[in-house]
């Protein structure tokens, strides 16, 4: 194969590896709230490897400022109304127990890494700069079709239409701007919005309470893994 070909399929390798990954992780002797830390821990490792192995810049992934900040500024924030629109999907669990400062701030930081980060990393960084070699054209349009595929877990197809769309903003985005900022906070404060916010303030009245000691996590359990592992956040 030829060196374009090579790290065109390295590339793709990452995406079984996160079934793979999510599939072998001992979840359940951790709190549901480091879940996607404990399978995202291995998969940064895999995109690091990857990123050196393929001789890629930082700038060939969108690892920089790069142009139009204040687009990307308002393609950030626009992450929270797709966050309701994918609630107003699928309704999932919260994934803390309770709206509090103490209970969501980390959450939140392992979601905007381990999601917004690391899959945009992944999708619109590596797969998306490789597919761009060898697709041309229809790089973006494939690299979303795959994204959307693994999110295949929800068990909902007005949810795969959804995450494909987004994600084909989102190549878009990084092909215009070549950055990952915008969209990797957009999709950081898509999660958050989903499975931190909206799970509170949509099903009952806003509650927020200042930090406390002790707050318990929900009990895990394998249905949990499951729709976990079947699936990556948007």
């Amino acid at each position: 194969a030829k060196p374009e070909e090579q790290k065109f399929l390295l590339a793709l390798a990452l995406a079984p590896l996160i079934r793979l990954v999510s599939l072998s992780m001992p979840l359940l002797e951790f709190e549901y709230q480091y879940w996607y830390m404990v399978i995202g821990l291995p998969l940064l490792v895999a995109s690091a490897a990857v990123y050196r192995i393929s001789g890629y810049r930082r700038s060939h992934i969108g690892l920089a400022l790069g142009k139009y900040l204040p687009f990307q500024f308002v393609v950030a924030v626009a992450g929270v109304g797709l966050g309701y629109l994918e609630y107003m999907i699928l309704k999932p669990e919260p994934l803390t127990d309770s709206f509090s400062f103490q209970s969501v701030w980390l959450p939140a930081i392992i979601l905007l890494i381990f999601t917004g980060f690391l899959e945009e990393l992944i999708f619109r960084g590596l797969m998306q700069r490789a597919a761009a070699d060898q697709l041309r054209k229809l790089g973006p349009f494939y690299i979303s079709l795959l994204f959307a595929v693994l999110h295949i877990g929800y068990k909902s197809f007005v949810d795969l239409i959804f995450v494909f769309l987004v994600g084909f903003a989102f190549s878009l985005v990084a092909q215009h701007t070549r950055s990952l900022l915008g969209i990797t906070i957009a999709h950081g404060l898509t999660n958050i919005s989903l499975f931190l916010i909206f799970p509170f303030i949509l099903v009952s009245p806003l509650q927020f309470s200042l930090p406390s000691f002790g707050s318990p996590i929900p009990p895990t359990s394998t249905v949990q893994v499951i729709e976990v592992v079947q699936s990556t956040a948007v």
